[in-house]
């Protein structure tokens, strides 16, 4: 499991618990990211922990979809804080 908590830190603003969050999800790799549906991700991770997370986990997955599934990043996407509902595309 290090190896692909390792792989999911190359995502910006993806440390180890969002790593591990990613994996508890079913994800092996970011390319597994690609074109994922971020709001089913964040209320799959609600389900799993049974419990309300975060909304700024939704903001951090929008963030790692768009790195996975853009072969050109703008550096402002990068930033999880620029992925909040009022800037949802």
């Amino acid at each position: 499991m290090h190896d692909l908590n390792k792989e999911f830190r190359r995502i910006p603003g993806i440390g180890k618990k969002l790593a591990d969050e990613l994996i508890a999800l079913g994800f092996k790799k970011v390319t597994d990211l690609r074109n994922e549906d971020p709001e089913r991700m964040y209320h799959k991770l609600c389900k799993i922990r049974g419990a309300h997370i975060d909304r700024c986990v939704l903001y951090v997955f929008r963030c790692a979809v768009y790195f996975a599934s853009e072969p050109n990043h703008k550096a402002h996407l990068l930033k999880w804080w620029n992925w909040k509902d009022k800037n949802k595309k």
